[in-house]
Protein backbone atom coordinates (compact mmCIF):
# COMPACT_ATOMS: atom_id res chain seq x y z
CA UNK A 1 0.00 0.00 0.00
CA UNK A 2 1.23 3.25 -1.01
CA UNK A 3 2.15 5.77 1.78
CA UNK A 4 0.09 8.53 3.28
CA UNK A 5 0.57 12.01 3.57
CA UNK A 6 -1.82 11.78 6.51
CA UNK A 7 -3.96 9.13 7.83
CA UNK A 8 -6.80 10.68 9.67
CA UNK A 9 -10.11 12.41 9.68
CA UNK A 10 -7.99 15.37 8.78
CA UNK A 11 -6.04 14.57 6.02
CA UNK A 12 -8.60 15.55 3.63
CA UNK A 13 -8.11 19.10 4.70
CA UNK A 14 -4.71 19.31 3.71
CA UNK A 15 -5.42 18.69 0.24
CA UNK A 16 -7.15 22.22 0.25
CA UNK A 17 -5.11 25.07 -1.04
CA UNK A 18 -3.73 27.50 2.05
CA UNK A 19 -2.52 30.81 1.88
CA UNK A 20 0.48 32.07 3.59
CA UNK A 21 0.04 32.32 7.04
CA UNK A 22 -0.17 36.04 8.47
CA UNK A 23 1.27 36.74 11.93
CA UNK A 24 -2.14 36.88 13.77
CA UNK A 25 -2.46 33.48 12.27
CA UNK A 26 0.97 32.01 13.28
CA UNK A 27 0.48 33.40 17.07
CA UNK A 28 -3.15 31.99 17.21
CA UNK A 29 -1.89 28.77 15.86
CA UNK A 30 0.80 28.27 19.00
CA UNK A 31 -2.24 29.51 21.79
CA UNK A 32 -4.29 26.25 19.46
CA UNK A 33 -1.55 23.71 19.64
CA UNK A 34 -0.82 24.49 23.73
CA UNK A 35 -4.15 23.99 23.83
CA UNK A 36 -4.17 20.98 22.36
CA UNK A 37 -1.44 19.68 23.93
CA UNK A 38 -2.97 20.64 27.38
CA UNK A 39 -5.84 18.51 26.24
CA UNK A 40 -4.24 15.61 25.09
CA UNK A 41 -2.67 15.61 28.42
CA UNK A 42 -5.88 15.25 30.03
CA UNK A 43 -6.87 12.69 28.40
CA UNK A 44 -3.51 10.42 28.41
CA UNK A 45 -3.86 11.10 32.26
CA UNK A 46 -7.34 9.16 32.36
CA UNK A 47 -6.22 6.51 30.65
CA UNK A 48 -6.22 2.73 31.99
CA UNK A 49 -2.63 1.30 32.03
CA UNK A 50 -4.07 -2.08 32.15
CA UNK A 51 -6.81 -2.29 29.14
CA UNK A 52 -5.79 0.85 27.12
CA UNK A 53 -9.31 2.27 27.44
CA UNK A 54 -9.79 6.35 27.72
CA UNK A 55 -13.46 6.83 29.57
CA UNK A 56 -15.94 4.35 29.66
CA UNK A 57 -14.95 0.71 28.64
CA UNK A 58 -18.36 -0.03 27.81
CA UNK A 59 -18.14 2.90 24.71
CA UNK A 60 -15.06 2.00 23.08
CA UNK A 61 -16.29 5.28 20.86
CA UNK A 62 -14.76 7.19 23.21
CA UNK A 63 -11.47 5.89 23.24
CA UNK A 64 -11.84 5.93 19.34
CA UNK A 65 -12.05 9.71 19.48
CA UNK A 66 -9.36 10.12 21.82
CA UNK A 67 -7.28 7.89 19.75
CA UNK A 68 -7.82 10.19 16.63
CA UNK A 69 -7.18 13.27 18.87
CA UNK A 70 -3.53 11.78 19.58
CA UNK A 71 -2.78 10.85 16.35
CA UNK A 72 -4.01 13.71 14.75
CA UNK A 73 -1.65 16.15 16.61
CA UNK A 74 -0.40 18.56 14.31
CA UNK A 75 3.28 18.57 16.79
CA UNK A 76 3.00 13.90 16.19
CA UNK A 77 3.73 12.43 13.43
CA UNK A 78 1.26 10.40 11.85
CA UNK A 79 4.13 7.14 10.86
CA UNK A 80 3.88 6.10 14.32
CA UNK A 81 2.37 5.63 17.41
CA UNK A 82 3.02 6.95 20.58
CA UNK A 83 2.63 4.45 23.76
CA UNK A 84 -0.43 6.34 25.13
CA UNK A 85 -2.20 5.81 21.23
CA UNK A 86 -0.96 2.01 20.74
CA UNK A 87 -2.45 1.16 24.43
CA UNK A 88 -5.72 2.46 22.47
CA UNK A 89 -5.18 0.87 19.39
CA UNK A 90 -4.79 -2.49 21.32
CA UNK A 91 -8.34 -1.52 23.67
CA UNK A 92 -10.39 -1.05 20.13
CA UNK A 93 -8.89 -4.27 18.88
CA UNK A 94 -9.59 -6.16 22.48
CA UNK A 95 -12.84 -5.32 21.73
CA UNK A 96 -13.52 -6.43 17.35
CA UNK A 97 -16.19 -8.95 17.49
CA UNK A 98 -16.43 -12.18 15.45
CA UNK A 99 -18.64 -10.05 13.39
CA UNK A 100 -16.23 -7.16 12.41
CA UNK A 101 -17.73 -4.91 14.77
CA UNK A 102 -15.70 -2.90 17.26
CA UNK A 103 -18.12 -2.35 20.31
CA UNK A 104 -18.72 -3.72 24.03
CA UNK A 105 -22.44 -4.53 24.68
CA UNK A 106 -24.35 -1.56 22.60
CA UNK A 107 -24.45 0.45 19.57
CA UNK A 108 -22.75 -1.74 17.13
CA UNK A 109 -22.97 0.69 14.52
CA UNK A 110 -21.91 4.17 16.22
CA UNK A 111 -18.91 2.49 17.98
CA UNK A 112 -17.59 0.41 15.15
CA UNK A 113 -17.83 3.56 12.47
CA UNK A 114 -15.71 5.76 15.31
CA UNK A 115 -13.72 2.93 15.84
CA UNK A 116 -12.85 2.59 12.21
CA UNK A 117 -12.06 5.88 11.34
CA UNK A 118 -9.50 5.81 14.19
CA UNK A 119 -7.86 2.71 12.15
CA UNK A 120 -7.50 4.84 9.24
CA UNK A 121 -5.31 7.18 11.45
CA UNK A 122 -2.78 4.33 12.24
CA UNK A 123 0.48 4.30 10.54
CA UNK A 124 1.13 1.22 7.95
CA UNK A 125 -0.91 -1.88 7.25
CA UNK A 126 -0.95 -3.54 10.75
CA UNK A 127 -4.72 -2.53 11.22
CA UNK A 128 -5.84 -3.27 7.96
CA UNK A 129 -7.48 -6.67 8.82
CA UNK A 130 -9.32 -5.17 11.50
CA UNK A 131 -10.63 -2.49 9.78
CA UNK A 132 -12.33 -4.51 6.51
CA UNK A 133 -13.95 -6.43 8.89
CA UNK A 134 -15.14 -3.55 10.51
CA UNK A 135 -16.25 -2.00 7.33
CA UNK A 136 -18.25 -5.18 6.80
CA UNK A 137 -19.93 -4.64 10.24
CA UNK A 138 -20.92 -0.83 9.17
CA UNK A 139 -22.05 -1.84 5.48
CA UNK A 140 -24.25 -4.52 6.94
CA UNK A 141 -25.95 -1.50 9.21
CA UNK A 142 -27.89 -0.10 6.75
CA UNK A 143 -31.37 -0.21 6.49
CA UNK A 144 -33.60 -1.55 3.79
CA UNK A 145 -36.94 -2.46 4.82
CA UNK A 146 -38.16 -4.29 1.89
CA UNK A 147 -34.24 -6.21 1.43
CA UNK A 148 -35.02 -4.56 -2.46
CA UNK A 149 -32.48 -1.55 -2.56
CA UNK A 150 -35.70 0.45 -3.55
CA UNK A 151 -35.93 3.52 -1.32
CA UNK A 152 -39.22 2.29 0.25
CA UNK A 153 -39.49 3.33 3.58
CA UNK A 154 -38.39 7.14 4.41
CA UNK A 155 -35.60 5.27 6.73
CA UNK A 156 -34.41 3.09 3.85
CA UNK A 157 -30.59 4.13 3.10
CA UNK A 158 -29.67 5.22 6.89
CA UNK A 159 -27.56 3.37 9.36
CA UNK A 160 -28.90 4.35 13.07
CA UNK A 161 -26.70 3.15 16.33
CA UNK A 162 -27.46 -0.93 15.96
CA UNK A 163 -28.53 -3.30 13.33
CA UNK A 164 -31.91 -2.43 13.13
CA UNK A 165 -34.17 1.26 12.83
CA UNK A 166 -34.44 3.83 13.43
CA UNK A 167 -31.84 5.32 11.67
CA UNK A 168 -30.18 8.53 11.93
CA UNK A 169 -27.94 11.04 10.19
CA UNK A 170 -26.20 11.06 13.09
CA UNK A 171 -24.73 7.68 12.49
CA UNK A 172 -25.22 7.82 8.83
CA UNK A 173 -22.21 10.76 8.66
CA UNK A 174 -20.19 8.56 10.69
CA UNK A 175 -20.35 5.31 9.35
CA UNK A 176 -20.06 7.82 5.57
CA UNK A 177 -16.65 8.94 7.07
CA UNK A 178 -15.28 5.63 8.10
CA UNK A 179 -15.98 3.62 5.29
CA UNK A 180 -14.89 6.96 2.66
CA UNK A 181 -11.90 7.23 4.92
CA UNK A 182 -11.43 3.24 5.10
CA UNK A 183 -11.57 2.74 1.19
CA UNK A 184 -7.85 3.31 1.54
CA UNK A 185 -7.00 -0.83 2.79
CA UNK A 186 -8.86 -1.52 -0.49
CA UNK A 187 -6.98 0.50 -2.91
CA UNK A 188 -3.90 -1.99 -3.95
CA UNK A 189 -6.01 -4.81 -4.35
CA UNK A 190 -8.57 -4.39 -7.07
CA UNK A 191 -9.73 -8.42 -6.84
CA UNK A 192 -10.17 -7.92 -3.06
CA UNK A 193 -12.18 -5.14 -3.75
CA UNK A 194 -14.45 -6.47 -5.91
CA UNK A 195 -15.63 -9.10 -3.62
CA UNK A 196 -16.07 -6.96 -0.48
CA UNK A 197 -19.68 -5.89 0.23
CA UNK A 198 -20.74 -2.27 -0.94
CA UNK A 199 -22.89 -0.10 0.33
CA UNK A 200 -25.81 1.32 -1.48
CA UNK A 201 -24.68 5.02 -2.16
CA UNK A 202 -27.45 6.01 -3.59
CA UNK A 203 -29.69 5.19 -1.32
CA UNK A 204 -27.67 6.24 1.47
CA UNK A 205 -27.87 9.90 -0.59
CA UNK A 206 -31.11 9.61 -0.65
CA UNK A 207 -31.54 9.50 3.20
CA UNK A 208 -29.40 12.37 3.87
CA UNK A 209 -31.65 14.13 1.75
CA UNK A 210 -34.57 13.05 2.94
CA UNK A 211 -33.25 14.73 6.24
CA UNK A 212 -32.93 18.11 4.71
CA UNK A 213 -35.70 20.37 5.00
CA UNK A 214 -35.45 21.45 0.97
CA UNK A 215 -38.88 21.05 -0.98
CA UNK A 216 -37.29 20.76 -4.23
CA UNK A 217 -35.25 17.49 -3.39
CA UNK A 218 -36.49 15.98 -0.12
CA UNK A 219 -39.81 13.90 -1.14
CA UNK A 220 -41.09 13.89 2.12
CA UNK A 221 -44.08 15.81 2.74
CA UNK A 222 -42.76 17.52 6.24
CA UNK A 223 -40.44 18.99 4.32
CA UNK A 224 -40.62 23.30 5.00
CA UNK A 225 -39.20 26.26 3.41
CA UNK A 226 -39.98 28.56 5.59
CA UNK A 227 -37.03 30.97 6.68
CA UNK A 228 -35.84 29.52 9.74
CA UNK A 229 -35.70 25.91 8.64
CA UNK A 230 -35.12 26.08 4.66
CA UNK A 231 -31.51 23.84 4.22
CA UNK A 232 -31.26 22.98 7.44
CA UNK A 233 -30.99 19.34 8.66
CA UNK A 234 -32.73 17.45 11.09
CA UNK A 235 -32.21 13.56 12.83
CA UNK A 236 -34.11 11.66 11.12
CA UNK A 237 -36.93 12.23 8.37
CA UNK A 238 -39.78 13.89 9.78
CA UNK A 239 -37.87 14.06 13.35
CA UNK A 240 -35.92 16.21 15.15
CA UNK A 241 -34.35 17.05 18.35
CA UNK A 242 -35.04 20.49 18.15
CA UNK A 243 -38.73 19.44 17.91
CA UNK A 244 -40.96 21.19 15.40
CA UNK A 245 -42.81 24.74 15.52
CA UNK A 246 -46.01 26.43 14.43
CA UNK A 247 -46.14 28.59 11.19
CA UNK A 248 -47.69 31.71 10.44
CA UNK A 249 -50.14 30.01 8.27
CA UNK A 250 -50.61 27.06 10.62
CA UNK A 251 -48.39 24.27 9.17
CA UNK A 252 -45.96 22.64 11.58
CA UNK A 253 -42.18 22.75 10.85
CA UNK A 254 -40.00 20.03 11.85
CA UNK A 255 -37.20 22.35 13.08
CA UNK A 256 -33.47 22.41 11.83
CA UNK A 257 -30.26 22.45 14.08
CA UNK A 258 -26.81 23.43 13.82
CA UNK A 259 -25.12 20.19 14.28
CA UNK A 260 -27.30 18.18 12.05
CA UNK A 261 -26.72 20.75 9.37
CA UNK A 262 -23.04 20.29 9.59
CA UNK A 263 -22.96 16.74 9.56
CA UNK A 264 -25.22 16.80 6.16
CA UNK A 265 -23.13 19.37 5.39
CA UNK A 266 -20.16 16.22 5.99
CA UNK A 267 -22.04 13.40 4.47
CA UNK A 268 -22.24 15.22 0.94
CA UNK A 269 -18.59 15.79 1.08
CA UNK A 270 -18.29 12.09 1.94
CA UNK A 271 -20.40 11.02 -1.03
CA UNK A 272 -18.66 13.50 -3.34
CA UNK A 273 -21.62 15.72 -3.78
CA UNK A 274 -20.74 18.58 -5.94
CA UNK A 275 -20.34 21.98 -3.99
CA UNK A 276 -22.57 23.44 -6.45
CA UNK A 277 -25.38 20.84 -6.06
CA UNK A 278 -28.37 22.67 -4.39
CA UNK A 279 -28.60 20.78 -1.27
CA UNK A 280 -25.37 21.64 -0.58
CA UNK A 281 -25.20 25.55 -0.95
CA UNK A 282 -28.73 25.50 0.65
CA UNK A 283 -27.25 23.80 4.07
CA UNK A 284 -24.08 26.34 3.55
CA UNK A 285 -26.83 28.74 3.70
CA UNK A 286 -28.80 27.77 6.48
CA UNK A 287 -25.51 27.50 8.49
CA UNK A 288 -24.59 30.87 7.66
CA UNK A 289 -27.52 32.19 9.15
CA UNK A 290 -27.53 30.67 12.43
CA UNK A 291 -23.91 30.45 12.63
CA UNK A 292 -22.80 30.84 16.52
CA UNK A 293 -20.01 29.47 18.51
CA UNK A 294 -21.18 29.68 22.08
CA UNK A 295 -24.32 27.52 21.52
CA UNK A 296 -25.61 24.47 19.04
CA UNK A 297 -28.23 26.76 16.91
CA UNK A 298 -31.72 24.96 17.62
CA UNK A 299 -30.11 23.01 20.53
CA UNK A 300 -28.77 25.57 22.69
CA UNK A 301 -26.07 23.82 24.77
CA UNK A 302 -27.11 20.23 24.23
CA UNK A 303 -24.55 18.14 22.37
CA UNK A 304 -22.04 21.59 22.49
CA UNK A 305 -18.73 19.85 21.69
CA UNK A 306 -20.60 17.33 19.33
CA UNK A 307 -21.68 20.86 17.44
CA UNK A 308 -17.82 22.39 17.83
CA UNK A 309 -15.98 19.15 16.34
CA UNK A 310 -18.64 18.48 13.76
CA UNK A 311 -18.60 22.53 12.32
CA UNK A 312 -14.62 22.53 12.61
CA UNK A 313 -14.67 19.32 10.23
CA UNK A 314 -17.07 20.21 7.83
CA UNK A 315 -15.95 23.97 7.61
CA UNK A 316 -12.39 22.80 6.96
CA UNK A 317 -12.75 19.94 4.86
CA UNK A 318 -15.29 22.56 2.68
CA UNK A 319 -12.53 24.96 2.46
CA UNK A 320 -14.74 27.64 3.74
CA UNK A 321 -12.29 30.25 5.51
CA UNK A 322 -14.96 32.75 6.87
CA UNK A 323 -18.67 32.36 7.36
CA UNK A 324 -20.33 35.28 5.34
CA UNK A 325 -23.15 36.41 7.31
CA UNK A 326 -26.89 37.17 5.68
CA UNK A 327 -25.95 40.85 6.59
CA UNK A 328 -22.74 41.11 4.47
CA UNK A 329 -20.53 40.74 7.48
CA UNK A 330 -18.11 37.72 7.38
CA UNK A 331 -16.91 35.84 10.52
CA UNK A 332 -13.62 34.16 10.87
CA UNK A 333 -15.12 31.30 12.27
CA UNK A 334 -11.31 29.47 13.21
CA UNK A 335 -10.46 32.64 15.74
CA UNK A 336 -14.28 33.11 17.06
CA UNK A 337 -14.51 29.10 18.13
CA UNK A 338 -10.69 28.42 19.13
CA UNK A 339 -11.11 31.93 21.50
CA UNK A 340 -14.30 30.26 22.43
CA UNK A 341 -12.96 26.94 23.29
CA UNK A 342 -9.85 28.85 25.12
CA UNK A 343 -12.62 29.97 27.32
CA UNK A 344 -14.32 26.94 27.64
CA UNK A 345 -11.07 24.93 29.02
CA UNK A 346 -10.46 23.47 32.38
CA UNK A 347 -7.37 24.38 34.37
CA UNK A 348 -6.73 20.47 34.02
CA UNK A 349 -7.08 20.83 30.36
CA UNK A 350 -10.37 19.29 30.31
CA UNK A 351 -13.59 20.09 28.33
CA UNK A 352 -17.15 19.31 29.59
CA UNK A 353 -20.44 20.07 29.20
CA UNK A 354 -23.12 20.68 32.25
CA UNK A 355 -25.84 19.84 30.37
CA UNK A 356 -25.03 16.25 30.33
CA UNK A 357 -26.93 15.15 27.11
CA UNK A 358 -25.12 12.78 24.84
CA UNK A 359 -23.03 11.81 27.56
CA UNK A 360 -21.29 15.28 26.97
CA UNK A 361 -20.65 15.51 30.69
CA UNK A 362 -17.89 13.13 30.45
CA UNK A 363 -14.81 15.36 30.44
CA UNK A 364 -13.46 12.57 28.08
CA UNK A 365 -15.81 12.91 25.66
CA UNK A 366 -16.22 16.47 25.50
CA UNK A 367 -12.00 16.93 25.56
CA UNK A 368 -11.73 14.19 22.54
CA UNK A 369 -14.41 16.64 20.66
CA UNK A 370 -12.49 19.85 21.60
CA UNK A 371 -9.20 18.84 20.53
CA UNK A 372 -10.34 17.11 17.56
CA UNK A 373 -12.18 20.54 16.80
CA UNK A 374 -8.94 22.81 17.52
CA UNK A 375 -6.75 20.45 15.28
CA UNK A 376 -8.40 20.86 12.35
CA UNK A 377 -7.93 24.87 13.11
CA UNK A 378 -4.45 24.43 13.35
CA UNK A 379 -4.40 22.48 10.19
CA UNK A 380 -6.43 25.37 8.54
CA UNK A 381 -4.15 27.94 9.60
Amino acid sequence: MTRRLFSSALALATLLPLAAPAQGDVSLKNEVQAAINRGLHYLVAQQNQTSGAIGDPDYPAITALAAMALQGNPEASPDTLSPPAQKAYTFLLANQKPDGGIYAKSLPNYNTSLALTALTMAPGDRYREAALKARRLVIAGQYDDNQDGKMNHPQDGGIGYGSKPPTDLSNTHLALEALHLSKKFLADDPDREKQEPKLNYAAAIQFVTRCQNLSATNDQSWASDDKNNQGGFVYRPGDSKAGTETLPDGKTAVRSYASMGYAGLLAFIYTDIKPSDPRVTAVKDWLAAHYSVTENPGMGAEGLFYYYHTMAKALNLAGIPDIARPDGSKANWRLDLSRQLFNLQNTDGSWSNPNGRWMEKDPNLSTAYAVLALEHIARGL
